[in-house]
This record gives structure tokens, sequence and C-alpha cells, in this order.
């Protein structure tokens, strides 16, 4: 089985990008990977494109031939939708390709563009993430599906408003100074739970934003790395994919996501890793409360304990688990179809030394992406390191 090399990663800035089109935005993206890996577009045998809801945002389907032609490539080309994991989804497409031994060198991608329609229209887009039957048509949104988990959270195992107020403030602070993020400000404690209510007991800044923008990297095989002296410090070595119920009236408990569990292990066992191995995590933070459950669906801790690994400094960038150094999705921003490539590429940098927070993280050698659709019914965790 051929390994997986992280030859190239780029991504656009983040954040409200109305008068860009998604071609340009993909197009972009692209071209900083592919220029980052020096890979000749002619040996580009794949595209593995991540997009969610393109069709109603930009009136366009069949986007995949679309983005080879903005990619300046003309490799057979693909788009996988998976909600907010279509990223992580086209990834796993992509790091299965190579390893098969069929493809050497995939371009693999995302693209969300939702500023250039109201945010009535981009929010009823990302409702179709839910189970249209039994929670849309019932008035359930995802602020109110995830501040049920989180209602549901306090109950079994207690926490406060504070504890997931810390998730906010870790996630700004780490988004200072990374270029391409959508906000660069710090917020504090009290900003966050004096602001306004969106579902109980999540606030305004419980929540990640609605954000354009487009994310890419280069994979290649080991043996094509070898062939063509390329400098490709990190590996996927570890790479794995689950799935829940749609609706969150069919699941047996709220506290817990098994979509992530059910990925994460696949990708512990291919690696040959275990959860205490992992040095820094990007985790799929749409909600505040999402950060605790992932990082406990990931094995980093038990259930009931990661509710205030924020606000005891155990998560943040100087902490024993440094997660989301990026900024995470509710710093970094949320383009829906590309947040499970721009783990990657944040990862890439971090572990590379070319990114604004290595110095937290200067003997990181193993990383961990966790990127999940809906209520997490759906989640891919990919595991990179960086090699021997």
């Amino acid at each position: 089985m051929q390994a997986v090399r992280i030859a190239g990663v780029g991504s656009t800035v983040f954040g409200v990008l109305p008068e860009r089109t998604g071609r340009d935005l993909f197009g972009e993206a692209a071209q900083i990977a592919i220029e980052d890996s020096e890979v000749p577009r002619a040996d580009i045998e794949r595209l593995c494109y991540g997009n969610f809801i393109g069709t109603l945002t930009e009136r366009q389907g069949h986007q995949a031939p679309l983005m080879t032609a903005a990619a300046g490539v003309t490799a057979p080309a693909t788009r996988y939708e998976s909600a907010c994991a279509s990223g992580g989804v086209a990834l796993m497409s992509a790091v299965e390709a190579i390893r098969s031994g069929t493809t050497d060198v995939v371009l693999v991608g995302g693209m969300e563009r939702m500023h250039n329609v109201t945010t009535k229209q981009a929010t009823k887009g990302l409702a179709m993430a839910a189970d249209d039957l039994y929670e849309s048509r019932a008035g359930v949104t995802f602020p109110g599906a995830y501040a049920l988990m989180a209602r549901a959270y306090f109950v079994e195992y207690g926490g406060t408003r504070a504890d997931l107020a810390a998730v906010a403030v870790k996630n700004h602070s780490n988004a200072i100074g990374n270029e391409t993020a959508q906000f660069q400000r710090e917020i504090s404690l009290t900003d966050v739970i004096e602001a306004p209510t969106v579902a109980d007991p999540l606030g305004l800044y419980d929540a990640c934003p609605i954000t354009d923008g487009a994310s890419a990297c280069v994979l290649v095989s080991e043996s094509y790395a070898a062939a063509h002296d390329l400098n490709t410090p990190v590996n996927i070595t570890g790479a794995g994919q689950g799935t829940d119920s749609l609706a969150l009236q069919e699941r047996k408990s709220l506290t817990q996501t098994p979509a992530t569990t059910r990925a994460a292990t696949t990708a512990y066992d291919e690696a040959k890793i275990t959860p205490d191995d992992v040095d820094l995590l990007e985790v799929h933070d749409c909600f505040t409360i999402a950060e605790v459950l992932a990082l406990e669906g990931l094995g980093l801790y038990e259930p009931g304990e990661a509710i205030d690994a924020a606000a005891t400094g155990d998560t943040t960038a100087d902490g024993n688990c440094p997660v989301n150094l990026s900024g995470g999705l509710k710093a970094k921003g949320h383009p829906v179809g590309a947040t499970g490539v721009s783990q990657v590429v944040e990862l890439t940098k971090l572990l590379r030394g070319d990114h604004i927070n290595t110095d937290a993280v200067p003997d990181a050698t193993v990383a961990l992406a966790h990127n999940a659709g809906g209520t997490v019914a759906s989640a891919t965790v990919h595991v990179l390191e960086v090699c021997g």
C-alpha cells in the first residue's frame, strides 16, 4: 500500500467575499497548493472536490469539471457532498486513490460561497443537512439542535455557560495573526456570555460564522515524491469515516457522537497510534459544544471530562492538548465544503513549521483533523505525522 504524502497546501482568505465566484475562489486555493507542491499540473491525475450547497447559492450543479478548469488541470474530477464533512470525505477518497496504487497525484479541495445570497437563503440551504421530515419541518434549526445537545450534556455531566464561552475565547485568540482567518480579534468571556442568545444555552459567540472561501491540497504517493525529489515532510497515516442517524430523535444519546468515534477508531488503527500520541488537533467546532463532544468522541477525554478543557487551559495553545490553533471554525471560519481540507492545510503548516502558531507546538509530530457533517451524522478523521 502506497504511503500518502502532502506535497502542497493552500487556502484563500476566509470571510465575506460575495463579489467572487466559486470557481475563482477554488482556482486561487488550487494555485497556491500546486505552487507549494512544485508538482506540474500535467501530473495531476484526479481532482476530489467538496461542496455542499453550491447548487443553491450559485445555481451551479456539475461543479467538478468546472473546478478542473479553474485549477488549470484536465484530470477526471468528482464532487463530494456530505454536508459540513464534504471536504473531509473528498480527502478520504483522495487518500484511498493513492493508497490503492492506481493514482500517484491527486488535487483535493473544497469551496463554499454563501454571502452572495441572503442570510435567510444561506441558512435554508445549510438546514438541508438535517432531517427534513422529522427536524426541519418541525422547526428544528442547527443552533437549536446543538443547544439540545448542550442542555443534555449539562444535565448528564454538568458544565456551565462559562465553560463553553472559554472554547470561543480560546479559538478567537488562536486566530490572531492567521492571515486566512475570518475573525482575527480577541473576545472575552463576558463578550460571549452577554451576547444575544441564539438557542439557550448557546449565544451568538458560541456559533461559527457564515463564510466564503476555498482550500486545496496536493497529495502524492511516497514513490512519486521520491522519484521527483519532493520535500514532503508530512504524511497522512490514518483515515477513517463514520456515520450515525441523521435525526437526533433516532439516537440513543445526545451527548455522544458515535460517527466521530467510529472514524477515529479506524484512523488510529491505520496509523498505529492511540489518542495519547496526538500532539495537536483541528476539530469541528461549528458550535462551542461541538468541540467538547468531538474531544470526547475522539477518545482524548472520557465522557463528561472535556467540558472544562478550555477553561482550565488544557486545550489552549500552551496547554497539554492544543486544539484549533488555526482559530477553528469558530474564528477561522467555516466555508462548508472547504472546511475538512482547510483543517489539513492548517495542520500541515503547523507540522512543517510555517504557521503563525508553530512556536506553540515546536516538537509536535502527530496531528489529527476531525470534520463533521450536520449534528455529526457524518464524520471523518485524518491522522497526520511528520515523516521519520
